[in-house]
């Protein structure tokens, strides 16, 4: 599949292979089950908001974690963010649930927040913008583009004890 993606990422020469899947809605689980990797190596997209200003966050997690509202909350210096129902997901990102990718919403008004736990891996899966395309891309190459902060942003995250793959200045 050909989309504004894939052409970022093709005209930025960034690498990324591209896994054609279903196109109906899949959980993280069932995306990692096909295409035969551990579902903390897909990441997924929760979209949230700031209770007092409504601006959007865009967290991107593993598949197999839970996002922890208030962890958000205390990187971005708020007292409260806000989960956005699925509808008001879509609303906010212009893309269907299943289809939401942080890179689709560069210089939207997005805060994009990574868990840290992507900084073990040289490489994850993300929504390629539209069901049915997930993207295995450079982690350096996805916090660059999206200017993401990284930080712990999940519940109790059983990597913290590996080495970590990548060091990034994120200053």
């Amino acid at each position: 599949m050909v989309n504004n993606i894939t052409r970022l990422l093709d005209s930025k020469k960034i690498t990324y292979q591209s896994f054609d899947l279903p196109v109906e809605k899949l959980r993280a689980e069932e995306t990692a089950q096909m295409l035969g990797v551990p579902a903390w190596k897909v990441y997924k997209s929760i979209i949230l908001r700031q209770e007092k200003t409504g601006k959007p966050i865009i967290a991107v997690i593993p598949g197999d974690r839970e996002v922890d509202l208030k962890r958000v909350a205390k990187v971005i210096g708020e007292k409260k963010v806000l989960l956005t129902s699925q509808a008001g997901a879509e609303r906010l990102t212009g893309l269907q649930a299943g289809g939401i990718s942080p890179l689709a919403l560069i210089n939207q008004g997005f805060t994009v927040l990574i868990d840290e736990s992507a900084l073990h891996w040289e490489q994850i899966h993300i929504s390629g913008g539209q069901r049915g395309l997930i993207l295995l891309l450079g982690t350096a190459d996805l916090v660059r583009l999206t200017n993401a902060r990284l930080s712990q942003i999940t519940n109790a995250n059983k990597l913290e004890s590996m080495p970590k793959y990548l060091e990034l200045d994120l200053d």
